[in-house]
């Protein structure tokens, strides 16, 4: 059993939180799970989605981290760092893994949404678009409205997103 602090944080993810990339690595090598979660759900694979950090992800790669794995929105580590436009995270993590594009979270939202509702719509969100869409995510998945991503990037006046969109529109 890991030791944990009062909110169920463990080692590992307090190492990742903190993005202390030679302290994951022992602790991943010690057998450190990277899927134990804590009072909010948060792991320390989920948290390098929220990061955006490469170099934990890659150190927490050889300890089988759950793809598949929910934070307390119901939502995968791609999801977050989609939002935060972390582009180097999302073009490894679609490499590298085999995490699931058009996971829905429980807003209803995809890594694609979520780039563009909760995005700025400037140079690093445009290209989390293209690597999301490039990795096969469907630019027609509306959220629980029923609004599509096109429909959301018109509406926020972010033309190169919604150009991207329709390029790959069907």
């Amino acid at each position: 059993m890991e030791t944990r602090d009062e909110e169920l944080r463990s080692p590992l993810l307090l190492a990742s939180l903190g993005n202390h990339v030679a302290a994951a690595r022992v602790l991943v090598e010690a057998g450190a799970d990277p899927n134990a979660q804590d009072r909010r759900h948060d792991s320390a694979w989920l948290v390098t989605g929220v990061t955006g950090s490469v170099d934990m992800m890659r150190t927490l790669l050889p300890a089988g981290p759950d793809t598949t794995l929910r934070n307390r929105f119901g939502g995968i580590s791609l999801i977050p760092a989609s939002e935060h436009g972390h582009v180097a995270y999302v073009r490894a993590v679609l490499r590298e893994t085999d995490i699931h594009v058009d996971h829905v979270n429980d807003l209803g939202w995809t890594a694609l949404l979520e780039a563009v509702i909760l995005g700025d719509g400037g140079r690093p969100h445009q290209e989390v678009v293209e690597l999301l869409l490039a990795a096969g995510a469907d630019p027609d998945l509306a959220d629980a409205d029923g609004v599509a991503p096109l429909r959301h990037a018109e509406r926020r006046g972010f033309d190169a997103i919604a150009a991207l969109l329709k390029a790959k529109a069907r």
